[in-house]
């Protein structure tokens, strides 16, 4: 009896003892299988193309070449049904919201300017008094992220790796590399008109560093100056455009007539302002963005670094020509050539697989209104400032207010309230009196009371894209809603600011490390892309995101 318990203390032991082993081991490598380190790409590159309509993706997708936007859109993962969940639709909002995930109300930057009640004047977006010019002795790079409230992505990867990651952010605009590089920028960059070079301010740094000396001294400007502005290829190619010199097209300064080719080599060390203009102007901005690569260690010290680039002549052309033209048409052909020549220096620098690549546009544009007329389509140009003129001439009449409105901007009419309580009139009348005015004019849908548009019959749509635009510090209180097609300007070209498709529906594509190619018909919008950024990186979402993560281009 003693040895059959003893053998079966013994078997008890023995299978405890193989149960810790396996256990023990089990652990062991389930440990090991954990990673080390969160799982981040080497490097992301947001670009943001100004003024680029989503249909461009397509419609000139035949004529690109394999390497561009085909990689892009086949390689990618393309959200087609991208929108701007706000109006106006305007360059300073849409960089801001691309980067904070959040919106004009909510971020602060309702326009590319604005009135400022308080300081009785116009407010640059990012405009700041307080800092110096860092590259020139020009006034251009007076300018800071101040006026932006929120934080943005690029913000939020610099907190998350203790400031050790780096972000750089360049761009011909100064709002178009300030707003992406956020707060904390190790680095942004935008281009001086008066020098032809690329320059700082002192919020960022008090001399430009080597590289960005060395990059100026080359005078690029001038080699693209030399190379004038013809077609890429044989102009009667271009049968997605309209014929070339048309009336409704701007001309360049010393031009009779609208036509190819546009001689630049006049400009050479005389006005570089004019390098925006030409699409030349985005190989500029690229070939400075390759040149950070290397000269920052982008990609290479150990943490995930943010490059972000916003390419600005693609607007440039697009408010000179349309979006109807040869002009724009061979911008976008010669960006397709640029972006090829980008993503393969990428591949060689950093590795493909290793980058995360995005990208997207801060809105569309406005057929131009004598294209569409021409084409018996519904459009016409408002010459908006003759209705402040005629409204305060009726407010006087009616109400004995003198000067009743400071001004018109961002499709809103902002009233001198001050003048109006001194007078003892009525604010809420005086907007009924405006409201009822301008729904009488040609081209004019609708205007409202932003703080009763509750009240008033809109679509939820477009009260919600007029509500997401509204700042109670920064905006105006009457919004004026214009028809389809039509743009408040009489002079040739065009632009953007509404809130429909042809100004709201803008390209959003991802490819690289953690994405999965395909496409969706989902509706997202403009403030989808932060958070689907912060996603991917394992990293906060910015301040005052209000957006949601694309999961289903995860891989």
């Amino acid at each position: 009896m003693k040895i059959k318990l003893l053998c079966f203390s013994l078997a008890i032991l023995f299978a405890n003892s193989v149960s810790a082993q396996k256990t023990a081991k089990s652990n062991k490598t389930t440990a090991a299988a954990y990673p080390q380190t969160v799982a981040r790409p080497k490097l992301v590159v947001g670009m943001v193309v100004d003024q680029m309509r989503w249909d461009y993706l397509y419609r000139f997708y035949s004529r690109y070449g394999q390497g561009g936007f085909k990689r892009l859109i086949n390689e990618g993962f393309s959200a087609e049904n991208t929108l701007i969940p706000y109006t106006p639709t305007l360059t300073a909002c849409g960089h801001s919201s691309v980067y904070t995930g959040s919106v004009p109300a909510i971020n602060g930057i309702i326009g590319n300017n604005w009135f400022d009640p308080q300081l009785g004047r116009d407010v640059y977006c990012v405009e700041d008094k307080s800092v110096n010019t860092v590259g020139s002795t020009s006034k251009a790079g007076l300018m800071s992220p101040k006026n932006l409230l929120v934080t943005t992505v690029t913000d939020e990867l610099r907190m998350a790796t203790n400031f050790r990651s780096k972000v750089i952010s360049v761009s011909l605009k100064d709002r178009g590399a300030i707003l992406p590089g956020g707060h904390t920028s190790s680095g942004s960059y935008w281009y001086d008109g008066a020098t032809g070079n690329f320059i700082t301010s002192t919020h960022y740094m008090q001399q430009l560093p080597t590289w960005v000396n060395d990059f100026n001294a080359k005078k690029l400007p001038n080699k693209y100056f030399a190379e004038d502005w013809n077609t890429l290829y044989p102009i009667a190619t271009y049968t997605e455009s309209t014929a070339d010199d048309k009336p409704y097209e701007r001309l360049f300064k010393d031009e009779k007539t609208a036509t190819f080719p546009h001689l630049f080599k006049q400009y050479a060390n005389k006005n570089y302002s004019l390098m925006t203009s030409m699409p030349q102007g985005n190989t500029f901005t690229l070939e400075f963005a390759k040149a950070a690569i290397p000269a920052e260690k982008l990609g290479q010290t150990g943490n995930t670094d943010f490059l972000a680039v916003s390419l600005s002549s693609t607007d440039y052309v697009g408010h000179q020509f349309g979006p109807n033209s040869i002009e724009l048409e061979d911008t976008y052909l010669r960006l397709d050539k640029d972006l090829e020549d980008f993503f393969n220096y990428l591949d060689k620098t950093i590795g493909k697989g290793n980058y995360l690549f995005f990208l997207t546009a801060d809105h569309g544009v406005t057929h131009v209104p004598g294209f569409s007329k021409e084409n018996k389509l519904p459009a016409g140009g408002l010459a908006t400032k003759t209705f402040q003129k005629a409204l305060d001439s009726i407010i006087l009449k009616d109400y004995k207010v003198k000067g009743a409105i400071f001004t018109l901007m961002n499709n809103q009419i902002i009233f001198d309230t001050e003048a109006i309580k001194a007078a003892n009139a009525d604010y809420s009348k005086i907007k009924q009196t405006a409201i009822d005015y301008l729904v009488k004019q040609e081209g004019v849908l609708n205007a409202v009371d932003i703080k009763n548009l509750g009240n008033v019959s809109l679509p939820q749509d477009l009260k919600m894209k007029i509500t997401n635009g509204y700042n109670a510090r920064r905006s105006g209180d009457v919004y004026i809603i214009l028809d389809a097609g039509w743009y408040p300007t009489l002079n040739p070209g065009t632009g953007h600011a509404a809130w429909n498709p042809y100004d709201s529906h803008i390209p959003n594509v991802f490819m690289g490390w953690g994405v999965k190619p395909g496409k969706t018909n989902k509706e997202y919008y403009m403030t989808d892309i932060a958070p689907t950024v912060s996603a991917l990186l394992h990293i906060q979402q910015p301040s005052g995101s209000i957006g949601k993560v694309i999961t289903e281009l995860m891989k």
